[in-house]
Parts: C-alpha cells; structure tokens; sequence
C-alpha cells in the first residue's frame, strides 16, 4: 500500500465530502484505540474543525488516560480541534436503574453503553453542524460485522472502512500515533473485564484478514492448516451472522402487481 498517497486520499475525500454536505467539519468518539486516533488525525488534516469526544462509562483508567493523551496531543498539533470529554457513567447507571434486571445481560448492556455514546455524538454534531464521522475498519465493518448496530455503526460517514487493520496501524505510524496507541491491544471498551477483541472474536486480526481474503477469492481448501480450516469457518460464521449490520436494512418490496 502507498500508506502517504492513501492518507492524501482520505483527507482529500473528507475535507471535499465536509464542503459538497454544506458542513462545519467533524465529531469523532476517541476510545483510546488506534481506529479512533487515526480517524481524528486524517479529520483533523483536513484543516476542518473536529470535536474530539471522550465519553467514559465506567472505564478503565488506562483507556481514558490513551484517549486523554491522544486528545492533547490533536490539539497541540492541529489548530482546529476541540477535545470534549463528557463522563457517561451517571447517564448508564440511570439506565441500569431504569431497565428490569432481566433484560440487563452483558451484550445488552454493552450494546446500550456504545448506543449511548452514538446519542451524545449526534447530541454535538447536530448542535454543531458537523458530520459523525465513523472508526471502523474493512474486517470489522464488512468481515465480521464486529460493532453495534446503531452504537458505532451508526454514522454519518466511514473514512477507514476500505482499510484492513493492518492498514490501519500503517497509516497510523505514518500519522506519528502515539505509541502507547499504536501498540495497545485492541480492545472495544465496552466491558468491564477489558475483555480484548481477541478474546471476543476468537482470531486474531491477522487471522481474520487472511480468513476475508481467502474467502472472497474462493479459493481451493484442500491445503488448510487446522488452524486455518478453523479461522475460515469462525470469519464465515460471524459474516452469516452479522450480515443484518453489514448489509443495507432489508426492506420489503411490494410487487408491482400489488399495487
């Protein structure tokens, strides 16, 4: 990849997107991760106005004090952006407090935390006329489906989607990302055990990257590893799976004779 031409590109992309849409600039969720670092560093390239948003629910000290670091050291570098950060915790436990007990299994309320943070995004934007402007990179967002539905899938735009994780940290290193993000195990932040992604998807994203490469070229099988054989199955089960948040929302259309 031609990681400086690329991050030109997306840069260019944003910053024409921002103009031809008639607005401010951008809101950006900074979870401490590297998706986020470098999704507000090509934002912020554009010359545009970012708000930089912090939105800690019951976080870890680590992750809030990567997402403060990274925030810093947006404003010390580009003269148009604005770090925010707004402590969420009150606003869930109103929720915990609020929901019956037995609907508050932890994908559910994992889920509502990433929702939650989706409300405050749009909350800033609209008031400041700004795009939502998306982290997720190619395995999450057209792999495996790993994000909420309407949490951090939803947004106005995705300047990352066409990159795979790889390439991502490469772009990253090329935006001089702090290392203590660069090399950060990732991590959704979404539960309280700071459980990894790893640990949740069951592969490692080199695995799943090769897993989606594999699978879109349909190739022959017969010489798998077990390893392999057993990543391929886990990438394919998780795409059938979470086809309902890769795919455009299924609509039912009435035939012509109907009507």
């Amino acid at each position: 990849m031609q990681t400086g031409k690329v991050i030109d590109f997306i840069v260019d992309w944003l910053a024409e997107y921002c103009c031809s849409s008639g607005m401010n600039g951008f809101v950006v969720g900074i979870s401490g991760g590297i998706d986020s670092a470098v999704t507000s560093t090509l934002c912020a390239k554009t010359g545009k106005r970012v708000i930089a948003l912090n939105m800690p629910i019951y976080q870890l000290e680590d992750q809030k004090s990567q997402a403060l670091r990274h925030i810093d050291w947006l404003e010390q570098n580009y003269a148009r952006v604005e770090g925010v950060t707004i402590d969420l915790t009150p606003v869930f436990q109103a929720l915990e407090d609020t929901y019956p007990l037995e609907i508050q299994d932890d994908l559910t309320m994992a889920n509502t935390r990433s929702r939650l943070r989706m409300t405050t995004l749009y909350a800033y934007a609209t008031h400041n006329k700004m795009l939502v402007t998306g982290t997720g990179n190619k395995v999450e967002d057209f792999g495996v489906g790993f994000f909420t539905k309407y949490g951090d899938g939803g947004v106005d735009i995705a300047p990352i989607a066409d990159l795979l994780k790889s390439e991502v940290y490469d772009v990253g290193g090329c935006l001089d990302i702090l290392p203590e993000i660069l090399y950060a195990k990732p991590t959704d932040g979404l539960w309280l055990d700071n459980r990894s992604d790893e640990e949740q998807l069951g592969a490692t994203y080199p695995e799943l990257e090769w897993a989606m490469r594999f699978d879109n070229a349909r190739q022959e099988e017969t010489h798998l590893s077990p390893r392999e054989r057993q990543v391929l199955a886990l990438y394919r089960d998780l795409h059938r799976k979470n086809l309902h948040k890769i795919e455009p929302l299924p609509v039912a259309r009435i035939p012509d004779e109907l009507r």
